[in-house]
């Protein structure tokens, strides 16, 4: 079975994959650090420019879209009129490209949302919470190009047949375990970790995010990352997880509830195993108590 969708946003994205996927086997020879940093403060190098420019462009091209949130661009970009559609598309073009000199693979996350109303497209049409998307996956790059992708009726996982140039189902309905045997998170940054997440840690010691999240799928178990943008990271994650049978919050809220203020916007995020994050909430809970 391959990768068909009746959302035609989402079979862009598949051809974006499939672009990504050819360009990158070469990328490490041919590009490097671009100089600048993104609205984020990430350091761009020449690819992020380059897988930014191409899902643009692609998303344009499909008709589909009226408004596109890029973590590479301060402000939303409005497709213009000849060429607009009604969904939303929030992405991240190329998640941890800083380890492409490194050969570790790397990832595109999106969220797809409809516009709800009938004005002028504007930035503010993409201040939607969670619960409002339409579909969100990812993809990854790796030893192979792997789309995660749910439409709101579970996950289901895509492998690239690069011999046709097709996405073939390899794995349908993916669930999550209810609790797993790993956690995953950056203990470079354990100084700035809240007092919650260091018991919950601790806890846990002793009885580049959609690489990650992949493998959490597979295991069970939870994420952590203590700033994420919801747009475009936090919100796409939550859903599959959550499709999966997984669960996402901040300690306090639900991911997929919270009511975004700007397009940047980040938030804490624990994500995985249901039991996993239910722990840490209480733990959350508990701390914000004293």
């Amino acid at each position: 079975m391959s990768m068909r969708c009746p959302h035609k946003g989402i079979n862009t994205h598949a051809c974006v994959c499939v672009n990504f996927s050819r360009s990158l086997v070469f990328a490490f020879l041919s590009y490097g650090i671009a100089g600048s940093t993104n609205v984020t403060g990430d350091q761009v190098k020449k690819l992020d420019i380059l897988s930014n420019d191409l899902v643009i462009n692609m998303l344009k091209s499909s008709f589909s879209s009226c408004v596109l949130v890029s973590e590479e661009n301060d402000k939303a970009i409005i497709v213009e009129p000849d060429r607009r559609g009604k969904y939303i598309v929030c992405f991240d073009p190329l998640d941890g490209s800083s380890n492409i000199d490194c050969l570790v693979s790397i990832g595109t996350i999106f969220a797809i949302y409809k516009k709800t109303t009938d004005d002028e497209p504007c930035e503010k049409d993409a201040l939607q919470p969670g619960r409002n998307l339409v579909a969100a996956g990812y993809a990854l790059y790796g030893s192979a190009t792997m789309v995660v992708l749910s439409t709101g009726q579970g996950v289901n996982c895509f492998m690239l047949d690069p011999a046709i140039g097709e996405f073939i189902l390899v794995e349908r309905d993916v669930k999550i375990k209810k609790r797993g045997k790993i956690y995953s998170l950056n203990e470079g940054y354990a100084k700035y970790f809240d007092p919650a997440v260091t018991e919950y840690l601790q806890k846990k010691k002793f009885p580049q995010v959609t690489q990650v999240s992949r493998r959490v799928c597979l295991q069970g178990g939870n994420l952590y990352i203590p700033a994420l943008r919801l747009l475009y990271e936090c919100n796409p994650m939550a859903f599959i997880m959550e499709q999966a049978g997984g669960m996402a919050s901040t300690g306090f809220e639900n991911i997929l509830d919270i009511q975004p203020e700007s397009i940047h916007q980040r938030a804490p995020v624990a994500m995985g195993s249901t039991e996993d994050v239910l722990e840490y909430i209480a733990i959350c809970q508990k701390h914000a108590k004293k």
